[in-house]
């Protein structure tokens, strides 16, 4: 009984190509245009000016970070490298978050404030403080943690970022505010 051999090498064929044809799609998350906009957005809430000197080290990181990275990967187009993220939605958080910086700064310089790695404030210590402060600082903190969720939504909209993202968003930002 002699076996014919091929189907066999058929089948092998049929296999390889498929193998081969295989497509792996990476879904890439724009940290740096993340980061340059958080900045751009918290430096304007909190009404600061990055100093130069901060600017250069940036600048140098920044420059240092993009050589190593377009010496190891493939070329990546830069049309999209404008970070200036606007839309009437985000001036309006922005104009909110701001006016309530000025509420809140007397509770960051007590402490009673503080920021978290995940983007959002909660309490501090609040042993200080008063019936009132107290209640006026739980409100003051509801309303900035649904302003900034909701800043983190408008973000990864305008940059067309996967909603699954936003917790990265927030971390990022979150680096920015602790500044």
């Amino acid at each position: 009984m002699k076996r014919d051999i091929k189907p066999l090498w058929m089948i092998i064929l049929c296999m390889t190509i498929s193998i081969s044809a295989c497509v792996t799609i990476n879904i890439y998350f724009p940290a740096e245009k993340v980061e340059s906009v958080a900045s751009d957005i918290v430096d304007d809430i909190r009404g600061r000016e990055p100093g130069k000197k901060d600017q250069q080290i940036k600048k140098q990181k920044d420059s240092l970070l993009r050589s190593f990275r377009l010496a190891l990967s493939p070329s990546v187009s830069w049309a999209q490298d404008a970070t200036a993220v606007s839309n009437a939605t985000i001036r309006a958080l922005k104009a909110k978050l701001k006016a309530r910086y000025a509420q809140m700064k007397p509770f960051y310089q007590k402490g009673a404030i503080k920021e978290g790695g995940n983007g959002y404030v909660s309490a501090g210590n609040i042993a200080g403080l008063g019936l009132k402060e107290k209640r006026d600082l739980k409100g003051l903190i509801d309303a900035e943690n649904n302003d900034r969720k909701s800043l983190y939504h408008e973000v990864a909209k305008a940059l067309k970022i996967d909603v699954s993202q936003v917790n990265k968003i927030a971390e990022i930002f979150a680096k920015e505010w602790q500044k």
